[in-house]
């Protein structure tokens, strides 16, 4: 516990209204009640256009935010947020981290990145980290084959699942690709 990032206490916000902005409806809708139990006035919105709309009316203290909503990228949301609140503590969560999302996220204002499926604890901990200390390290890291598998998804997604067009980026045959594709992710 020595190097761990302590957290502050949400008494200690004013403003202790939260954005989730995330287009996966159960997701969101669990990770809201949980918030909610803790204490944060939780606010959602599934789309960019809503994740703005929802800051225009009440700037919100935290915000959680996807990288990838069904209409853009949750990077605008970010924006609006840090025009109108610039005290606000951002986190952003996708299922497709890599490291050009993440400093995009923590140069727009976010004070973290978080891969899913994130757990109501990790949010909170992110959330009221006290900004001059060191995070402390994950409790249960992704396992490096859980990284490479996910790594290996991302850049068929991006390939519009074409698996020659991603065996040729990813430099490896077709072939061993296709049997990487078929078998379920590692833990």
């Amino acid at each position: 516990m020595k190097n761990e990032a302590k957290l502050q206490n949400l008494a200690d916000f004013e403003n202790k209204s939260l954005l989730i902005a995330d287009d996966d409806n159960p997701f969101r809708e669990r990770l809201a009640r949980a918030m909610e139990k803790k204490g944060f006035e939780v606010l959602q919105a599934e789309s960019v256009k809503k994740g703005i709309e929802s800051v225009k009316s009440k700037k919100p203290g935290f915000a959680v935010v996807d990288l990838r909503l069904g209409d853009g990228n949750g990077l605008e949301v970010v924006k609006e947020i840090q025009s109108s609140n610039n005290d606000s503590r951002i986190i952003m969560l996708t299922g497709y981290g890599n490291i050009p999302t993440a400093v995009a996220a923590i140069k727009e204002g976010a004070i973290d990145y978080l891969a899913k499926p994130a757990d109501a604890e990790d949010v909170e901990k992110a959330l009221l980290a006290d900004p001059a200390k060191k995070a402390a390290p994950p409790e249960n890291p992704m396992s490096a084959d859980r990284v490479k598998w996910e790594h290996i998804h991302r850049v068929f997604e991006l390939c519009n699942r074409n698996v020659s067009e991603t065996a040729r980026r990813l430099k490896m045959h077709r072939r061993t690709l296709q049997r990487i594709l078929s078998k379920r992710s590692p833990r």
